[in-house]
């Protein structure tokens, strides 16, 4: 984290300034109390998700899933097991594909479950298929070197 991060709120992206002084993991958005880094993805809409991307100066992956998806649904307990040791240096979000059509072909999505790594509002990797936590966790810091805490 830099001396100050901007931190986009995953409930109601809200846009928070957050001193490194300050203890990450317990701070809580200014707008809707909720705490900014829980250690479950949450599964956001097209408003939030782009605010993640363009406002916030973490990394953020994104999982871009569907409910009828069985490997979806089988990475889901790797993910949230993969956010809980990345954040609060990474931000991990979900993405439903079938709610959420037109950021989907945005994002020009063939298969899922897809994994997205965006930072400072750029595309630093993708893959595709189920993964483990682990798995997970590697790809990341072998895309983002500083997200090694």
């Amino acid at each position: 984290m830099t001396q100050q991060d901007l931190v986009v709120c995953s409930k109601c992206g809200g846009v928070n300034r957050l001193p490194a002084i300050r203890n990450a993991k317990a701070a809580k958005c200014g707008k809707c109390g909720n705490r900014l880094f829980s250690g479950h993805p949450e599964d956001v809409d097209a408003q939030v998700f782009d605010r993640q991307i363009t406002r916030s100066n973490l990394p953020v992956v994104v999982d871009i899933w569907a409910p009828w998806c069985g490997p979806c649904k089988m990475m889901a307990p790797a993910y949230e097991a993969a956010a809980q040791e990345l954040e609060p240096h990474v931000r991990l979000i979900k993405l439903n594909s079938d709610r959420e059509q037109a950021v989907a072909a945005r994002l020009g999505i063939r298969g899922i479950p897809t994994m997205i790594l965006f930072h400072g509002g750029q595309e630093v990797a993708r893959v595709s298929g189920a993964m483990s936590a682990g798995q997970i966790v590697r790809w990341v810091r072998d895309h983002l070197p500083m997200a090694t805490a």
